[in-house]
Parts: C-alpha cells; structure tokens; sequence
C-alpha cells in the first residue's frame, strides 16, 4: 500500500464487471483456445473467462499495477500470464511470448471504479487531491502539466473533441489566465474554475465532461484504442473474436467503424467486385446493451456499449 492509500483509508474495490455473461458468450470460447483480456482490472471477466478453458490459455494485460494484486483472487492462475503493460502493445508482448494468433479478444474500456474511487489517482471530481489522471503511474504527463502547460489553443481543442464542452473556448481562455498567477494543481482549485461556466444545476455533468477531456489527453486514450484495433485485427486467427465494451460516444465511434469499414473514418474501401474490404465482420449489425435489471443494479452499465466481431 502507498502512503497516498494509508491516509485515504483501504484501497477501493474494482468494479463490478458490466455485462459479465454477455461478454464471454460473445467471446464464443473454445476449451484449448488462446485468449486475451486486455483490461484485466478486478480479474471479473478473466475469472469467467478462465472458468471456461481446459487446456486453453488467457493472457491479461493492465497498465496499472495496482491490479496485478487481483490475480491473489483468481482460480486457475495456471492458465493465465499478467502482463503489465499497456493493450496497445498487444502485437509485441504476444510476440515475446510466442503467440502468433488468438481465438478471442476483449476488452472493457471503461475506468475501473477502483481508479475513480482512489482519491489520489485524481479521475474524480467527489473528491479533493492532485490532478494526476494517470493510468498508468510511470508515464510522465499528469492532468496539471495539460492544464498549465497547453496552449489555449490546445486546450480549447481537447474541452470541445474529447468532452464536447459547448464553452471550451471561453473556459481554455480562462485557464490560462488563471494559470498567470497560480498553477493550477489540484481538483477543487479547477472546480472554483469550472463553477464560473458550468450550466446551473448541471453542475456535476459538465465537470464530468472536462474531467473526461483531460483524462483521454493524458492518457492518450484514443490512439492507443486505434492502435489496439489494428492489432487486434492482426493477431486474431481465423473465426476469432473481437469483443468491445464501451462508455462514450467517442470510443464507441472508433469500434464501430473500425468493425464495419476496416477504417476510422471516411468511406470504407471496396474490392473490384463492390465486396468491403475489411478484417473483421460484425457479428451483430447493433451494440448490445445491459438490461434493465443489470442497470438497477450497477449504475455504470447505463453507457455501455458491446461490440462483436469476428476475423473474416
């Protein structure tokens, strides 16, 4: 336990996986497949995963190394390599263990409750601490170096693409002059900001909104997605699975047309005879979502979004 966690109190608990059962169903799992988790988390979707598999194999990659703790809960840890490392280097660390081709991929790109939960992680705005926003701990670029080292113009960019803030101009512009005088470090000295331009009674959304900008610049969350797609599409053999779980509009995007197009934007490429030319075929022409009941229980499954594809 780090010294930021002994004065919180006890580490936060992982979420509880959305879609659990749609998920590996999705996967169509074969007992001596080779499969891959790449957001391993709490070990939710590996356990089921693994529960699944006589002689197959399942390797689980997370950038966070608080999560390799979770391996401690799982069954079957014979059947599973951890891998430390971010999923956008799937294709190499597969490599450095001598797999060529999987049977199954999945991925839940959502931030772990265990992240949000974790005050000096700085992801959410319930709590007060440094604006850190890092998934991975080693990388160097944290939310306070965006915030008082971006230009306005940049930082106008990342409010208005990754958190689609009507006022991203005006708030980038008030950032900077704010920064003039005092840096800008922790989560409430940005909320005394936000509160100036954030909608009355829409308060916590448009934090969230901001929050959600900074978050995928820092952690370049939608490069690596592509990246990650691209491999996958790579690595996947024959009738293997791609299954994608997703919370916002602008991730969904990026499986979406990757899945139907090959590509992640413009009009998709055809052959001589009109045929798509594409890696992958979407098992389901619409995502499916959490029921009702799964909603009452786990608020997070609201946004979800699971996407299905299989290797051509």
């Amino acid at each position: 336990m780090n010294k930021m966690e002994g004065q919180q109190g006890a580490t936060p608990e992982y979420h509880v996986p959305v879609m659990l059962g749609e998920c590996v169903d999705a996967l169509n799992i074969k007992p001596d497949g080779l499969y891959v988790d790449l957001t391993f988390g709490g070990g939710g979707h590996s356990a089921e995963i693994l529960k699944h598999l006589d002689t197959g194999h399942l390797y689980a990659f997370d950038q966070d190394e608080e999560a390799e703790a979770n391996i401690e809960r799982i069954g079957n840890k014979d059947k599973l390599t951890f891998i430390l490392a971010n999923f956008r280097h799937l294709k190499r660390y597969l490599k450095l263990h001598g797999i060529k081709q999987v049977d199954g991929i999945l991925a839940d790109l959502g931030v772990s409750s265990h992240q949000i939960d974790a005050p000096h992680r700085g992801f959410s705005t319930r709590f007060d601490g440094s604006l850190d926003m890092r998934m991975d701990s080693s990388q160097s670029l944290t939310a306070a170096e965006v915030l008082n080292s971006y230009s306005e113009k940049d930082l106008h960019k990342i409010f208005g693409l990754y958190g689609e803030v009507k006022n991203a101009k005006t708030l980038a512009s008030r950032i900077v002059a704010e920064r003039v005088n005092r840096e800008i470090s922790t989560i409430e000295e940005l909320k005394v900001i936000l509160r100036n331009y954030a909608p009355r009674g829409r308060e916590n959304k448009y934090f969230a909104q901001v929050f959600q900008a900074i978050r995928i610049e820092v952690n370049e969350e939608l490069k690596v997605i592509e990246e990650m797609l691209e491999q996958s599409a790579e690595v996947l053999g024959e009738g293997g699975r791609l299954v994608i779980m997703s919370y916002h509009s602008l991730e969904d995007r990026l499986v979406k047309n990757f899945i139907a197009k090959g590509k992640f934007s413009g009009e998709p490429e055809k052959d001589f005879y009109g045929n798509l030319i594409r890696p992958l075929n979407p098992v389901s022409r619409k995502p499916i979502v959490a029921t009702a009941e799964e909603i009452k229980r786990n608020n997070r499954a609201r946004s979800a979004k699971l996407r299905i594809a299989e290797k051509i």
